[in-house]
């Protein structure tokens, strides 16, 4: 069952990067946003909306522009392209709190963390969703 969802997505994957990358980033979105709110469920012994200010503070579009900026000198020449193209893709809408600038490199950000998920890279995957969150 396991080999039939890598070898569905490794198909998903080659025609979004031959076509289309936005929606890597609809899936990395969704792939951070978990990550996170786990990662808020450990750290913290708070109330029930706490856990989502906290939360906010790590997926926010600003913060992701930072940590893909910081990450960029240490991303191998794939990555570096799927994030070019995708800091230059063209989303049909934009953040209500955030610069352009910023979501187009949060944008950039969610489409490395969906390319990696897809890719089933989980240690790289890993290594870059820890960083999101240690980020100062």
């Amino acid at each position: 069952m396991e080999e039939i969802k890598n070898n569905k997505n490794q198909e998903l994957l080659e025609k979004l990067i031959k076509t289309n990358l936005l929606p890597l980033a609809f899936i990395g979105d969704s792939v951070h946003t978990l990550f996170v709110r786990e990662y808020c469920l450990n750290m913290y012994d708070g109330k029930m909306e706490n856990y989502h200010t906290d939360a906010a503070k790590y997926c926010k579009a600003s913060t992701q522009a930072k940590v893909i900026k910081e990450l960029l000198p240490n991303l191998n020449e794939k990555e570096s392209e799927i994030v070019k193209r995708g800091r230059n893709a063209k989303p049909k809408h934009s953040a209500k709190n955030a610069s352009l600038a910023d979501y187009s490199y949060a944008t950039a950000f969610e489409v490395l963390i969906g390319y990696l998920y897809l890719k089933d890279d989980k240690t790289r995957l890993q290594e870059i969703l820890k960083y999101s969150v240690n980020i100062k």
